[in-house]
C-alpha cells in the first residue's frame, strides 16, 4: 500500500480491514477535500500494556499505534 508524504516524513497506510488499493485512493481523494482530522495516540513497545488496558477499559478516542521502530 502506498503511504502519504506529510512534510518530509513519510507515513505508511496499514489496515487490517477488507479494502483495496483502489479504495484507500478513492478516500484520500475525497479526504483531501475536507478538514479531515484523525485521532490516534503512538505507544513504544514497553507501552503495549498501557495500551491494551486503555482498549480493555474503552478509554478510546481515535485509534491506539505500537511503534516498533
Amino acid at each position: 500500500m502506498q503511504g502519504i508524504c506529510n512534510g518530509s516524513n513519510m507515513k505508511a497506510i496499514k489496515s487490517v480491514a477488507n479494502i483495496t488499493r483502489n479504495d484507500i485512493g478513492e478516500f484520500l481523494h475525497v479526504a483531501a477535500k475536507i478538514p479531515l482530522r484523525p485521532e490516534f495516540r503512538e505507544f513504544s513497545p514497553e507501552e503495549a500494556n498501557e495500551s491494551l488496558m486503555e482498549l480493555k477499559a474503552r478509554k478510546i478516542r481515535g485509534s491506539k499505534v505500537l511503534r516498533l521502530e
